[in-house]
């Protein structure tokens, strides 16, 4: 995977984080419904990270 296509996933998660809870989850009134897709973006960035930065070597 490209540096540039991972992080411009990243940043497609990160802004995922901030919209869908408050346009797409607005209307659950259950708390967890927002948590379990925190939790599952959260995860997801971690692995993304992980993948990203797996090429990044000392000079």
């Amino acid at each position: 995977m490209s540096r540039r296509l991972g992080f411009a996933l990243l940043g497609a998660l990160v802004l995922a984080a901030v919209i869908v809870p408050y346009t797409l989850l607005s209307h659950v009134q259950a708390w967890y419904g927002s948590l379990l897709f925190w939790l599952l973006v959260g995860v997801a960035v971690v692995l993304l990270n992980l993948l990203v930065t797996a090429a990044f070597k000392e000079k």
